[in-house]
């Protein structure tokens, strides 16, 4: 009997779920309180990306790209990308001629 009880506890201690920080991006979170939390996409640099709980309402976080990484004309692409853009010039409109007698005929009279 003592020998049964000493096997059954080892297995018993063998099954348990083993509880650490890293049980919640397996399963859900055990808690007894929860967070509010709202499904994100993350997107990594690479491109992939991942189904998150956020505590805020964000649609997307994307992670921002390692520049040291990049060759160079992929480097000054990006560069460039983050300088401000020029300022459109805009021409002021030229005076226009509306004579208003050539739409009469279209206009609707009352009875």
């Amino acid at each position: 009997m003592m020998l049964r009880k000493g096997i059954f506890q080892s297995v018993i201690q063998i099954v348990k779920r083993p509880i650490s920080s890293a049980t919640v991006s397996i399963t859900k979170p055990h808690r007894n309180t929860y967070s509010r939390t709202y499904p994100t996409l993350l997107v990594l640099p690479d491109g992939s990306t991942i189904q998150m709980r956020y505590p805020e309402p964000r649609a997307i976080i994307r992670l921002p790209l390692d520049i040291n990484t990049l060759n160079d004309n992929e480097k000054r692409a990006r560069l460039e990308l983050r300088k401000p853009k020029k300022k459109m010039t805009v021409k002021e409109a030229t005076s226009v001629s509306f004579d208003a007698s050539k739409y009469v005929n279209l206009v609707k009279k009352k009875k």
